[in-house]
């Protein structure tokens, strides 16, 4: 029986220019243990959005076990993750699909 953790990656990982120790992040994450100032970008829960900016602090309840978000990109601070929201949406502009990211996003990784 294997263990589900609080969250799953996207294959091809935004990650924030302040983000040290990449491996110890995202261990940390998927066991839902606390970091300070990390912020993840995952695809949004309300069916709406399409992207969620939380802080990882949100991954430490028990909801998430059951219900693990899917995260796209992991930054060293709000701002960071708004510029790689933005990088997402330019990545998708490029590639003709304007306003759309989880299409892109899905369509590359």
């Amino acid at each position: 029986m294997s263990k589900k953790g609080f969250c799953e990656f996207y294959k091809k990982l935004y990650w924030g220019a302040s983000v040290k120790k990449h491996t110890v992040v995202k261990w940390k994450l998927w066991h839902g243990s606390g970091q300070f100032g990390i912020f993840c970008i995952t695809r949004a829960t309300n069916g709406i959005d399409q992207l969620d900016i939380i802080n990882c602090a949100f991954l430490k309840q028990p909801y998430f076990r059951q219900h693990p978000v899917y995260i796209y990109g992991i930054a060293g601070g709000y701002e960071e993750a708004m510029d790689i929201v933005l990088r997402i949406s330019q990545e998708a502009s490029l590639a003709g699909k304007d306003g759309r990211l989880l299409e892109y996003l899905d369509s590359v990784g």
